[in-house]
């Protein structure tokens, strides 16, 4: 059985959480895999409630470089096949991992690593750099969309090192959710029957809420009988607040903070929305789907993939309000449609981006790098 060694900073609460969490679970009876991390957080809890087999080394800071040694004593002692990092800290301490241990080491794209620190000055100009030098350290790169697939390739990487996988879904999990009711009751929302539109995703400039809330400003001109849901937080919460209120729509458009809770958050909405610049193969699409939740999104990574004009939801281009107010309206003047969207999306899901598909993937992926050789240096 093949044995990886998976690298990840353990202060993960989104898209790399998840993605590790259903690999996991995709790669059980296949792959021998055990995750260390560096914090010591809700990832970590996490984890070793779902019984997977993982161990802190924990940093006293990012630049503490002592768990080096005691990952190539791990890496050396274990006999592992493949080392994977998640991550600009995993990549950042597998820089100076590389010349201790002889086995591949590959890492997973999750995000476009240029655009990860975009909203803090300081973290963007020494973070995005370090995390530059350290991807060319790797032996192979998985990517979660053919988008980020030519991305790499236009920045100079090689093509016969870059694999894509497509994030999936644990399609077996439980979902649990309040009823519709008492989750809008709980966050004090004034519904009567409107409509409801949402948008899960950290507030910040990459996830381009400002389309959003424009595309919601349009949309009320036109139809009031619609409610709009923000889940999440980031530094651009203030500055989105008092955009609603200079458009004068604070009363329709509610501000939920972070929710644990996602899937009481989609089962309340009638319509997913995502703006942002730049994104991979968000969870957030899947997640809506498994209630039935069509998505309205921009057009940008491997999103095109799943979400379909007319069959799964809609596109439109990054910034382009007025067609996201056009494909909102229209899905409150068609509710077969609406309801025939959020079907097909769900049973495109189940079918294709499931557990055990990413795990199967996953695993050729890992059979490929060993067959290909040991670790040849770029």
């Amino acid at each position: 059985m093949i044995k990886v060694l998976h690298l990840i900073s353990g202060g993960d609460t989104g898209g790399a959480k998840t993605h590790i969490f259903t690999l996991m679970k995709g790669l059980k009876n296949k792959v021998d895999a055990k995750i260390v991390c560096f914090i010591k957080d809700t990832f970590y809890d996490e984890a070793k409630e779902r019984g997977l087999n993982i161990e802190v080394f924990y940093q006293e800071k990012r630049w503490d470089l002592s768990v080096v040694s005691k990952l190539s004593d791990e890496i050396n002692n274990n006999n592992y096949d493949i080392v994977h990092a998640h991550g600009a800290r995993a990549n950042f301490i597998c820089m100076f991992l590389k010349s201790k241990i002889n086995v591949p080491m590959i890492t997973t794209i999750h995000s476009d690593y240029m655009l990860d620190f975009k909203d803090n000055f300081y973290k963007n100009l020494i973070y995005t750099t370090l995390n530059k030098r350290a991807l060319k350290k790797f032996d192979y790169y998985i990517c979660v969309s053919d988008n980020f697939k030519e991305m790499l390739m236009k920045r100079g990487f090689k093509e016969d090192r870059i694999h894509v996988l497509y994030n999936g879904i644990d399609t077996e999990e439980e979902v649990n959710y309040i009823p519709k009711t008492t989750f809008l009751e709980k966050y004090k929302i004034n519904f009567n029957g409107e409509l409801l539109v949402g948008i899960a995703a950290r507030l910040d400039k990459v996830k381009n809420h400002e389309t959003f809330i424009k595309a919601c400003k349009k949309t009320l001109d036109v139809n009031p009988d619609i409610l709009f849901l923000i889940a999440g937080e980031g530094d651009e919460n203030k500055k989105l607040q008092e955009m609603t209120k200079s458009y004068e729509i604070e009363d329709k458009i509610y501000f939920l903070g972070f929710i644990k809770d996602k899937y009481s958050f989609f089962n309340a909405i009638d319509i997913n929305v995502l703006t942002s610049i730049s994104e991979s193969f968000p969870y957030v699409i899947m997640e809506a789907a498994l209630l039935k939740v069509p998505t309205i999104s921009t057009r940008t990574g491997g999103i095109p993939e799943i979400i379909k004009d007319d069959e799964t939801g809609y596109l439109f281009e990054v910034y382009d309000y007025e067609k996201l107010s056009e494909y909102i309206l229209k899905l409150y003047n068609d509710r077969e449609l609406l309801a025939e969207l959020g079907e097909n999306i769900r049973d495109l899901v189940k079918n294709d981006y499931s557990h055990e598909s990413m795990g199967n993937r996953q695993y050729e992926i890992y059979k490929e790098i060993l067959d290909g050789g040991k670790n040849e240096n770029n």
